[in-house]
Formats: C-alpha cells, sequence, structure tokens
C-alpha cells in the first residue's frame, strides 16, 4: 500500500486509540545496516512521520505525540545535534504549509529556549500558522523529557504559593497535572516504540501511568502502515481496566450495549 492510499481497519471506532505516543528509534542503526551515515536514517525517518501522520488522520485519531529529540540527545556527537537541528528546521519549513491544509494542528513540547534563534522562530511561526486547525494535534517533542515536564509544572505550582494565589493543600495530582506539557489532551491511550528496545526512556513518565505499551523490532524507517496497523490491532484487542477487574469492565461494556 503506498503511502497515498486510505487504510481501513475493521475496528470500531471506539475501539480505537484517542492519542498515540511513539518513540521513533532505529534510524541511525536502520542508517548503519546500510552502509550509510547515520544522518541517512533521520533522513528516511521523516518519510515515516509523514506516513504515520497521514494514517493517524485518516483513522481519526485525535492526538499523535512523537518522541523526535530528547533531552538526553544532546550528549550525541555534535556534528549529528547539529545535522539534526538543520534537519527539525527543514522539515518545518517543508511540512508545515501540508499540515495546515490537512487540518493538523502542530505543537513543539519541551524546552525550545536552547535551540538556535532561527528554530525557535520557526517553530512558533509554525504553532501559529495551525493554532485553529480542528484536526489531528501532532505534538513534536523536541528538547522534552518526562522529568522536566514535571519538574516545570511543579515549578508553577511553587509560583503560585509563593504569590499566595495557592494554597498548598489544594494540590493533588488533578492540580499538578494541569501544568503538564499535554494538560489539554486525553493521556495517551497507546505507546509505541520502534527499535526493539523497551523502555520509556524518560518520555511522558506522567501521561503513560495507564497506557498500553507496544514494543516492536522493526526501524523506525521501516515502521510502515500495516506495522501501524499491528499496533492498533494489538491495543483494540486488549481490555483496559484501570484498576477494574474484567468482570466489572465486562458489566459496564454489556450495559453500554444494552
Amino acid at each position: 500500500m503506498s503511502a497515498n492510499q486510505t487504510f481501513n481497519l475493521n475496528i470500531p471506532r471506539e475501539k480505537l486509540p484517542r492519542h498515540v505516543a511513539i518513540i521513533m528509534d532505529g534510524n541511525g542503526r536502520w542508517a548503519e545496516h546500510r552502509n550509510l551515515p547515520r544522518f541517512a536514517g533521520h533522513r528516511a525517518g521523516v518519510e515515516t512521520v509523514r506516513s504515520i501522520v497521514q494514517m493517524s488522520g485518516e483513522l481519526g485519531i485525535e492526538a499523535l505525540t512523537l518522541f523526535a529529540f530528547s533531552s538526553e540527545n544532546w550528549r550525541r556527537p555534535k556534528k549529528e545535534v547539529g545535522l539534526l537541528m538543520d534537519l527539525f528546521l527543514s522539515a518545518l519549513e517543508r511540512e508545515v504549509k501540508k499540515l495546515h491544509e490537512t487540518g493538523v494542528r502542530l505543537r513543539i513540547i519541551g524546552d525550545v529556549s536552547a535551540f538556535p534563534k532561527k528554530l525557535q522562530q520557526r517553530i512558533q511561526d509554525s504553532m501559529d500558522k495551525t493554532r485553529d486547525n480542528k484536526g489531528l494535534t501532532l505534538n513534536i517533542a523536541a528538547n522534552y523529557g518526562g522529568k522536566w515536564d514535571i519538574a516545570q509544572a511543579a515549578r508553577k505550582l511553587a509560583e503560585q504559593v509563593a504569590a499566595g494565589t495557592l494554597n498548598p493543600q489544594d494540590i493533588d495530582e488533578s492540580r499538578l497535572a494541569e501544568h503538564l506539557s499535554l494538560s489539554e489532551l486525553p493521556e495517551p491511550d497507546l505507546f509505541i516504540r520502534t527499535g526493539g528496545e523497551q523502555r520509556i526512556s524518560n518520555f511522558l513518565i506522567w501521561q503513560l501511568a495507564y497506557t498500553e505499551l507496544y514494543f516492536t523490532h522493526i526501524l523506525w524507517p521501516d515502521f510502515s502502515r500495516e506495522e501501524y496497523a499491528k499496533a492498533i490491532q494489538s491495543f483494540a484487542s486488549r481490555q483496559r481496566r484501570f484498576g477494574q477487574t474484567g468482570a466489572q469492565i465486562l458489566e459496564l461494556e454489556q450495559r453500554g450495549h444494552a
């Protein structure tokens, strides 16, 4: 199936995830397996992003969050980091018009203040252009870390306490969650990690508390629409209990169909 064809799944809409989060792992290894520079894998990965964004929109998924650059990725070789910054900038320049035309709302989450000024401006311009779109919300996590996200939320609460506008006794999980990066979206239903690793690597560590996890050995540039469909089908086959028993969930489902 080509990237321009619609992908249909025989899954009831209520069984589809509302929000999918993905760690796009394996670009460098994909290139190395082909005796190519690692950066060639990152370029190939951009093509996969385009395909998965399109399919998510076709399926009516509300939000897609992609881990593009973690706060730990600054430890990579300086040349690779520089090339990644250039790729990020060129991808924004090339893709935002297409995203806007298809109704995608683009958001960049993370500490973007560490990026070059030109990239920061392009990020802001891209978010402003797509701000009012009503289709898929595409979140790109860049210079993002789950611990950073929780810390910055705690800092905002501390500032409110210091200003006398918040009582410490009123701080609870929901109050802190209001200040996290994706506070206005449903928490991820499905987490996918490509490339064979089986950990969440400081990605959305608060938001993934009850998320269904799916790991695959497929490297990100090879993560096709068919592989994405497999992940979604796996999600649809699971019973999500959120602390309840399977019998309770079954009873609720039967009532819903009554």
